[in-house]
């Protein structure tokens, strides 16, 4: 979490409202074939992808789309569970299993997750900062801290990835 400065909470919409329009724009991605519900980040937003994890209790494929901002090679999201309790799914299963694949506007590619730390966390919070002005706000609301987690490209045999390169894993 990053400090909040005295600003007002805002106003988060209700827990039923965010998973309705989860679903909703689920439903518009399969409906369409991918066709519609991905798109690249603008100049001053975030873009959207579909994260495909390993399920760690099931070991089966688990399909989310998700919110990204693009730094450089990386895809950084948000783990904030729609501003809610605990670590969202997709998150909790990339700790078991870092290595999944993203599907983009222009494509399909394999990853390796890593939640940012230090000063990386930093720089990207900021970065995430730039395009909601309430961030601060919205991680306050939450009983835990909220993961910088950065997507790196990796080869598709999992070979080669920066986060491998870089000697760390996974976790957060």
């Amino acid at each position: 979490m990053t400090g909040g400065g005295g600003a007002k909470a805002p106003r988060v919409p209700p827990r039923w409202f965010v998973r309705l329009a989860w679903a909703v724009h689920r439903g518009l991605y399969r409906a369409f074939g991918g066709r519609v519900g991905l798109w690249r980040p603008g100049r001053k937003g975030w873009g959207t992808l579909r994260l495909t994890t390993t399920g760690r209790r099931t070991g089966r494929p688990r399909s989310v789309i998700v919110a990204y901002v693009a730094d450089g090679p990386d895809l950084v999201c948000l783990a904030m569970n729609g501003w809610g309790a605990g670590g969202p799914a997709w998150w909790l299963n990339l700790l078991a299993h870092p290595d999944a694949a993203v599907q983009l506007v222009d494509g399909r590619r394999p990853v390796r997750a890593h939640a940012a730390t230090g000063e990386e966390r930093s720089r990207l919070w900021a970065r995430w900062r730039t395009i909601d002005a309430n961030l601060d706000g919205f991680a306050a609301l939450r009983p835990s801290g909220t993961a910088v987690v950065v997507l790196a490209p990796r080869s598709e045999g999992g070979a080669g990835s920066k986060q491998s390169e870089r000697g760390g894993g996974g976790g957060g």
